[in-house]
Parts: structure tokens; sequence; C-alpha cells
């Protein structure tokens, strides 16, 4: 008999026996609190190259000629002058294209794209431009899209031919099919070599773009969205709301109506890092408020704007004089009730009329608007006080969202709290960057008192709810998209889930970066002009919104702090927890049990679940998230799902004592695993 074997064997079964100790109780018959359907969304801001060069499917970069630089984005040859009394008031540049003079010198005019233009062979493109001919009669013009390093004979890869004819500006559209696929094409527009045209509104656009719409989004951008499936959605941001100065803050209303004449706004974050700069990075409002509203209903999200309360960005602006004056401030007010009237307003309000008019008679039904991003102290409590005023006078049932500043604790925080409950706010915004060591709440209590999971268990539940509006892990020493940081993201939202009673909604941030344009990280979601991945956060996120459930089940183990082993508390990464995170909610809709759990330690954890009030369940189904490799490791654009959720199953069993149901499993080290039980 192999004696020395039997000894590992029973040392290895004890080891095993004593990890099982990690037993978690489920009460599946005492429906807790509701989860808001608003639990888990998205959050927008045009940083990254989020919009223009993003999710907005525009290919030509500075398509009025509008930019400070006029020819920021295109070269010319030839005859070509920039002219400023065109068609639209706001956008008033067009350029001029005259012949040459010269048979073998050729007018023409190219644009380089955000980082190039990204075509795909065989698909098709819509090329369009506002022309004329000013001296009458007609003109041809010719369109290509070209691949200027090629070594072929030819630099074309599709190219069609224009028609334009008259005095007057009209719109001309046509349709290019490249030959092949190419991240970094270059546009040209040939003039006519005999007759002067004038162009306008230069643009180009997948024809396929999300939901098929000519104005539309990138199609596998946008469908990243729909696919995590929201329950809220914000924007336009994020510190672009402030701007920069007053001048350069984000204007709803000069975002809607035709978009060939909504004015350019310098973005905020043109000028913010030097060592990530972007000179060129503005915003031609073509993905507009308009555009957000109607995404939103595609993805059955609600709606949550964001507006200036008056103030500019308090981190860069220190003066009073760079705010708005107190009794200055009605145009700001004004902004907001009409930005309600234009969600929600009659076909016959002007702002209604103006949405009607964009093709959306029926109102957007928005139910939350966010009053300053991120702002704080006196300046901004004083200021909110007559916007809370208006709100609630003609629109009482908009629910107003204040915020807390831009910290998740300290004085600053605490004040923003108190402030928020005087003028009773119905959300508060919380935002908070932080380590791997807040997440995990085992950072030092003194300066991180509310860290980690357990951070909401301790809210006052008589005030308003909470809005965690902008979080994300950010690595101690590498703030970078990473799988370690997504997992301990998972681990902090059971905390939010557990507390569905005082936690309305939850945003990760930012959402969207372009992988040569991008000014922070990590985010969400990273693409360059044709490709894009889903880092693990985004697939974080999506089981969570998944999978929210109606209710919240109370879930706990036995406080390992207790000798005793008669108290009960959550599993939240306490000391003698062994790195494992656990909430659960019921779905009423699909009638089950969906357990969450995270374990955050370097080993495999065995746990024993019981499921009181459920008998005769023999399997349920698991989704996990784990990766066996670096913890540094993250999906790329060559490697999009090197880490994605993998779909499983796990036995159960139910025990004689109680009428219960029993799932033992071994969870792995470093994963995230997430059970579903039919009842």
């Amino acid at each position: 008999m192999n004696f020395k074997l039997i000894a590992c064997s029973m040392a290895f079964s004890a080891t095993l026996s004593a990890q099982a100790q990690r037993v978690m109780d489920v009460d599946t018959k005492a429906m807790g609190a509701p989860v808001s359907p608003t639990m888990y969304g998205l959050f927008f801001e045009d940083i990254n190259y989020a919009a223009d060069g993003g999710l907005y499917a525009e290919l030509v970069k500075n398509r009025s000629f509008e930019f400070p630089n006029p020819f920021t984005g295109w070269d010319i040859s030839g005859k070509v002058t920039l002219k400023d009394d065109g068609p639209f008031d706001k956008n008033p540049h067009y350029v001029r294209l005259a012949p040459s003079g010269h048979s073998d010198k050729h007018t023409m005019i190219e644009n380089h794209g955000f980082f190039g233009i990204g075509v795909k062979a065989g698909e098709e493109y819509r090329f369009s431009v506002w022309a004329r001919v000013p001296d009458g009669g007609n003109a041809k013009l010719y369109v290509d899209l070209v691949d200027n390093a090629t070594m072929s004979d030819d630099q074309k890869i599709g190219n069609a031919g224009l028609d334009v004819s008259g005095k007057d500006w009209k719109k001309y559209t046509v349709i290019i099919k490249p030959n092949k696929s190419f991240a970094k094409a270059h546009l040209r527009v040939w003039g006519d070599s005999k007759k002067t045209t004038d162009l306008e509104h230069v643009s180009l656009f997948p024809v396929k773009t999300y939901k098929g719409r000519e104005n539309g989004l990138r199609q596998d951008l946008a469908q990243a969205l729909e696919d995590v499936h929201p329950g809220v959605f914000r924007f336009p941001g994020g510190c672009i709301v402030e701007g920069t100065d007053l001048a350069t803050r984000y204007q709803w209303k000069n975002t809607v109506g035709p978009v060939e004449n909504r004015p350019l706004n310098e973005n905020r974050w043109h000028y913010t890092f030097t060592y990530r700069y972007f000179p060129d990075y503005f915003q031609t409002y073509g993905l507009g408020f308009f555009e957000f509203f109607q995404l939103c209903e595609d993805i059955k999200c609600e709606p949550l704007p964001v507006l200036s309360v008056g103030l500019s960005c308090q981190f860069q602006n220190h003066k009073e004089s760079d705010h708005v004056a107190m009794d200055e401030l009605q145009p700001y007010i004004d902004d907001c009730l009409d930005l309600i009237e234009f969600a929600n307003g009659p076909v016959d309000s002007k702002w209604g009329k103006v949405r009607a008019d964009m093709g959306h008679p029926e109102p957007f039904n928005m139910k939350y608007i966010g009053i300053g991003n991120e702002q704080w102290d006196t300046p901004y409590f004083e200021r909110l006080k007559p916007f809370v005023k208006a709100v609630r006078e003609k629109y009482p049932n908009i629910k107003i969202v204040g915020t807390s500043g831009p910290d998740s604790e300290g004085d600053m925080f605490k004040k923003g709290w108190v402030a928020m409950k005087e003028q009773k706010a119905d959300l508060v915004d919380e935002h908070f960057y932080r380590p791997e060591a807040w997440f995990l709440g085992t950072g030092d209590r003194t300066k991180w008192p509310n860290c980690g999971a357990l951070r909401y268990d301790s809210y006052d539940r008589k005030g308003p709810k909470v809005f965690a509006g902008e979080y994300a892990c950010h690595g101690a020493g590498k703030k970078w998209n990473h799988y370690e940081t997504s997992l301990y993201e998972a681990a902090f939202m059971t905390g939010i889930e557990r507390n569905a009673d005082i936690v309305e909604m939850a945003t990760y941030a930012p959402l969207f970066a372009h992988v040569e344009g991008w000014q922070w990280r990590p985010d969400m979601i990273w693409y360059d002009n044709t490709r894009m991945f889903k880092s693990v956060s985004y697939y974080v996120q999506q089981m969570f919104a998944m999978n929210k459930g109606t209710n919240v089940l109370k879930l706990t183990t036995a406080d390992p702090a207790d000798k005793k082993g008669k108290k009960r508390v959550p599993v939240a990464g306490q000391e003698g927890m062994d790195g494992l995170f656990a909430s659960s909610v019921f779905d009423k809709e699909a009638g089950q049990v969906i357990i969450k759990v995270v374990n955050t330690s370097k080993q495999a954890q065995p746990v024993s679940i019981n499921l009181t009030g459920m008998t005769g369940v023999r399997t349920a189904e698991t989704l996990t998230l784990q990766h066996n490799g670096s913890m540094d490791d993250e999906n790329t654009l060559d490697q999009p799902t090197k880490i994605k959720p993998v779909s499983g199953s796990v036995n159960c069993e139910t025990t004689g004592k109680k009428e219960q149901t029993v799932l033992n499993d071994n969870v792995p080290a470093m994963s995230f695993r997430m059970y579903k039980v039919k009842k």
C-alpha cells in the first residue's frame, strides 16, 4: 500500500474541505429591492475621437472648410480658392475649383480623413456634396478613392463621375464601390477642366450605417452598444459639457436641424494633454442631440443628457469671471427647459416642431436630465438652485441629476452630497477612477473610507439615489486596459447590485477610443478605421447588464471574524473571504435566480451555494470570464476575442434537510463566473 500517496490524498482532501467551507446562502423566496431597469448603462463623451472619426460614420474631416485653418485635412492643387458667402449661414465657407488654364495642370482637393479613410472592398460608399456652377451651365466632377502609396500603376481603388448643373446650390450624390479594402485611403475630387465649380459640405459615408441612415453611425460600433443591452445612455460628456471655456462648451441647440448648418465647435480635449496632443480635434456636431436620442430609442435605453450649469471647467478656470454670472444664467436655464420640450414636447411647440421636422414627430419620452458635470463647491451649488426651481415648476416628473464632484470621498465630496440633499436632487452623479486597492476594498480606509464592494452598504437610504456616472479601475502604475483591472471592476459591481435600493444607475467610462487618436485610457471599446475590439471591461459590463434581474436576493455567508459562526455578512472581499465577491438577483420574467461570483485570488476557490426555496434543479447554466495568461493581457485588434466569456454548466442537487438546491463548484482563480438557475 502506498502510504505516501494516501497521505498526499488526505492532505489534498483536507485542504479542499477547508476551502469548501465558503458556503453562501441565497433565500430565493424573499424578494429584495427592485433592480432599476437603468442600473447598468453607457456613458458617451467625445474624447479619443469618439464622435467624428469614431461612432459618427462620416469619413471626411473638415467637410465644410470651417476649421481655423480652413484646409486642415485637405491637400489642394491647381486653382482652389476659399469663399465665405456659402448657402449655410453657420457654415459659410466653401471652395471654388477653377480651371488651371493649362491642359497638364489639374485642379483638385484631397481629403485625408481621420487617420486615413477606411473602406472595404465591395461595400458601397455614398459621396455627397452641395455644389453649383457659378457661371451657369454644366460641369463634370470626378471623385476617386485612392491608395497614395500603392505600387500599382493606378492609385485609384474606386471612382465615380458626378454631373453638376446650374447656378443654384443643390445636393448631389453618387455611390463609389472600392475594389480593395484599405484603412488609409484618401478622397480626391477633381474640378472640371473647363468650368468653375463651387463645393460645400463634401461628405463620404458608408451606405451600410447602423439602421441604414444617411447621417448615420458606424455599424460595428453602434451594434456593440446595442449588444450591451444598456438601461441608460448618458451623453454628450463629460468635460466637453463645460468646455475649456464658456465659448467652447457643448451647446445642444447647435447640434440639431439640418446637418449642413450645424456650426463647428472646438473640442475641449483639443488642448488638454500636451503629451497626447491633437490640434485638429473639433466637433462638427453631425452626431448631435437628435442622433443621441435616436440611438437611445434604437438600443432601447433611457436617454440622460447632461447640460451646462453656467460653469466652465473648474480645473482649468479659477476666476469668477471665467463663469456665467448668477444674474445672467437665464439662457442656460432656458436651454434645459427647451431641451425637455425638444425631447418630449408636442409637434406644435417650438422645439417639438424642430424634432418633428427632423423626422421624429413622436416624443422621445426623456425622463432624466443632468445639470452640470463633475462640478463642486459653492459656485456649483448656487448656480444649480435656479435650474432645479425652473425644471420642478415646469416639468415636475423629470428626474434631476446633480453631482458630488470629481472625487469619490473627502470633504468636498461630503459637501456635495449635503448640497444635493438640500436641493432635493433625484440622483447624485459620483465619479471615481481609482487603483486596484480601491476597487478591492483593501486600500487605506483613512484615505478611502468608502472603497470597494461595501461602498454603498452604509449609504443613507433617505436621500437621493446614486448614479455611478464615471468609473474604471486604473491600475497603479499601469493605466491601460488589462484583464486584472476589469476583474476588479466586476468585484466592485457586485456591491452596486447588492445595493440596488440606493444605486439607480452606473456607467463605465470612457466608452470609445481610436487606437491612433486616444488621449485617455483605459476605455471600453477600441477601434481603427476598419476594425474594432471589445475590451474585457466591455464583457464585464455586458454580463451585468444582460443579467441584472428584477429584484435583489440576499446572499450571505458566515462572518470569518465571528468565532461563534452565527453572524451573516455579504461576500465582499473582506478579510477571510479568500478574495471572493458575490451578489444575487431574481429575474421574474425569466423565472430564474442569477448569482455572480468573482474570485480575485490567485487560486481556485471551492464554493457551495444553498438556494433555499428551490428544489428539483439538476443543472445551472454558467458564463465564465477567465484568463490563464498574464494578468496584463487584453484583447487587441488582431486578437479581438482573445478573452471573452465562455458558456458552460454545473450540476446541482436537492438536499433532504430543507427545500433547497445546493450548487457546488470550484471557481477558477482570477475569474468571474455567473450562474443561472431556473426556479
